[in-house]
């Protein structure tokens, strides 16, 4: 990735709470990506597509670190996070056609462990991610915002099970972030986003959602397994590092 392109990066991340960068990564990876995720899904039948992303299946898959570790996505989370990065957590997310549920709004650092919050996403799209297959939509400037307590809800099916009080979200500033297989959307732990449902008959809407640490940052919560490293300085002292998956 050129120099140029990685200094606009953190101006725009900084003012608007995320920012799209394209063509990332090589479509012959998302090709990859996507076959893999259909053989993960068939290698575990009794796991619901919208609940992949919550299995620890990257702990032991060497094909997710892979993937991660490509020079111009670590660039991409070192322009917020520094030179040392610690993987905290990977997984896909899946809209299948015509069956998947909305994410309500939410911060995602409300759910994390992690202090400080010196953390980022890199959302990798592996296929089109469209107004139509429920991409995902921002509040721009909302990283400014205290993270705000999660209120479970039954009101109406959603993914996460809870959101953030809504009458704090002005929807009308929503923006759509419509993705082609190998962009990336990188956005703040604060930032308030969600997505609707995929609407497509047809479509699947498949991504890998990065979570990217800088060393320093400790995970609190002792039942977490680990972290895996990135790049730069690894602080054993901080956190416990996984072994290489095989």
């Amino acid at each position: 990735m050129k120099r140029s392109q990685l200094d606009e990066i953190r101006p725009a991340y900084e003012r608007d709470g995320y920012v799209i960068v394209r063509n990332v990564v090589a479509r012959d990876r998302m090709a990859a990506a996507e076959q893999h995720v259909h053989a993960t899904l068939a290698q575990h039948p009794g796991v619901a597509f919208d609940k992949l992303h919550q299995m620890p299946f990257y702990h032991t898959d060497p094909f997710y670190l892979q993937l991660i570790r490509q020079p111009q996505l670590l660039d991409l989370a070192a322009q917020s996070l520094g030179p040392d990065l610690a993987l905290f957590a990977t997984g896909y997310i899946i809209k299948s056609p015509s069956s998947s549920m909305a994410v309500l709004w939410h911060q995602d650092g409300s759910y994390w462990p992690l202090e400080p919050m010196n953390v980022c996403t890199l959302w990798l799209a592996i296929t089109e991610s469209k107004i139509h297959n429920g991409c995902m939509r921002v509040i721009p400037g909302t990283q400014h915002m205290d993270l705000q307590a999660l209120q479970e809800r039954k009101d109406q099916a959603s993914l996460l099970g809870n959101s953030m009080d809504e009458s704090l979200v002005d929807e009308a500033k929503a923006v759509n972030l419509e993705l082609n297989p190998g962009d990336i959307s990188m956005h703040h732990p604060n930032v308030i986003h969600g997505s609707n449902s995929n609407q497509s008959a047809t479509q699947w809407r498949l991504n890998l959602v990065i979570r990217v640490i800088a060393s320093s940052t400790r995970i609190t919560d002792p039942q977490w397994p680990g972290v895996f490293h990135l790049r730069g300085q690894r602080r054993e002292d901080v956190n416990r590092y996984l072994p290489e998956p095989i």
